[in-house]
């Protein structure tokens, strides 16, 4: 369930599955709709969509969006009798509640930046300026990826607790907000599949989260991303898995929490190692679109077994060795959902260069007119190379041939990777 990127590419990873007879994708999108059949269920319309489930008698249910987990998709759907991939609601707090993010990470021991909650202006800005400013504030609540705030001075801590406790700007999910300290570091996206007791964690990933070339601009969703990125090998990984991702699964299930879907860590590589920046509950996007390109093993059977409580006798994920590169082109004035027109044709989806797969988010399918956008994340082109600058190339090339009025993309995706 879900409308982006991610959930075109769950997609497209379901129906290879010989265990799949068809697939299903509510709300779905104007790419969901060639390979599977859309169903006109919000994400998080509980009620509707586990009257469907029974109706269709579904064999695997995978919640794509926080909105469903928040929701309690997960929930009702277990408590009528379905495997789902996806955490109850209850665990789901790992990502709808900063707070309770951040309080677990200190009761498992998990590495991760100073802070404190706040949920007034005074005390929250006094705290930073202890730090000279050097703060992340968070809001607490879900914001879309985009209730992240990080500064470099007092005027820009002050200006961002104003943002989200005297303005109000991401509404209640920003009336208690969590500072803080800033780390410095390459960033990290690691995901794992659990079932609660067992962790399996998918091939690392780095994205992009400003708006504009040079990590400049506004906090977006994710306006690309690349697997395996610099600088991570297996004992990086293996430190994750040890210090971030079990401990994190332990907490939660001695809590009566268990967690059985797939969990996100946003990880910072300090001089000091591994720390974690944030949870969330679900693939990430745009790292789905690059991880999910490299697996090679039968993803659902890998889904069922979390689903169910099997990872401890699942094999060995097997994964192409190949580097993976996404890069997403948006609607203009993204990430301002305010200022975003929809409605827009999209044209060059069908010259697309050899190699390129295009996974739709934010389109829809308008009779008379065709594909048109409908969101701010409109498409992510991703490619497979031998190198990162290889994919790298052919990705940009996809995202090239992408027009409708309006799109940019940033070109400086993975180029990290590509110098030196």
């Amino acid at each position: 369930m879900g409308s982006g990127a991610r959930e075109h590419a769950l997609v497209w990873k379901c129906v290879q599955s010989d265990l799949v007879e068809r697939v299903y994708c509510a709300p779905g999108n104007g790419g969901t709709g060639g390979m599977a059949r859309n169903v006109a269920i919000g994400a998080a319309d509980v009620v509707r969509l586990v009257q469907f489930a029974k109706r269709e008698r579904l064999g695997l249910i995978v919640l794509g969006p926080e909105a469903a987990v928040d929701a309690g998709v997960g929930d009702a759907l277990r408590d009528a009798g379905f495997p789902v991939l996806g955490p109850n609601r209850a665990a789901g707090r790992i990502e709808s509640s900063k707070s309770f993010a951040k309080a677990l990470m200190k009761r498992a021991g998990i590495p991760t930046a100073d802070f404190e909650v706040f949920t007034q202006p005074e005390p929250a800005k006094a705290w930073a300026r202890e730090r000279e400013g050097r703060v992340a504030v968070k809001a607490d609540g879900l914001a879309r990826g985009k209730g992240v705030i990080v500064c470099a001075s007092v005027d820009e801590s002050d200006s961002a607790v104003d943002a989200m406790l005297v303005e109000q700007r991401f509404g209640r999910s920003g009336a208690t907000v969590v500072v803080e300290e800033r780390l410095e570091g390459p960033e990290l996206s690691v995901l794992a599949v659990t079932d609660g007791t067992d962790v399996i964690a998918l091939v690392p990933a780095r994205d992009y989260k400003r708006a504009q070339e040079g990590d400049k601009g506004a906090n977006t969703g994710g306006m690309g991303a690349y697997s395996p990125p610099k600088g991570v090998d297996d004992a990086v990984l293996q430190e994750v898995v040890d210090c971030v991702m079990r401990p994190a699964v332990r907490q939660l299930q001695s809590e009566g929490h268990e967690f059985r879907g797939v969990l996100y860590a946003g990880l910072m590589l300090t001089a000091q190692g591994v720390r974690a920046l944030e949870f969330n509950a679900r693939f990430g996007d745009p790292e789905a679109q690059v991880v999910l390109p490299r697996l090679q093993s039968d993803f659902v059977a890998l889904a069922l077994a979390a689903a169910k409580g099997g990872l401890a006798v699942h094999p060995e994920l097997r994964w192409n060795p190949q580097a993976c590169v996404g890069v997403v082109v948006a609607s203009g004035h993204y990430p301002d959902d305010v200022a975003v027109t929809l409605g827009h044709r999209i044209r060059g989806l069908v010259e697309m260069p050899p190699g390129v797969l295009i996974f739709h988010g934010g389109t829809r399918y308008e009779p008379g007119v065709g594909l048109v956008t409908d969101g701010g994340r409109v498409v992510t082109s991703v490619a497979l190379g031998d190198t990162v600058a290889q994919a790298r190339e052919t990705a940009l090339a996809g995202a090239r041939q992408v027009r409708f009025e309006g799109a940019f993309f940033r070109s400086d995706i993975a180029e990290e990777a590509t110098e030196g």
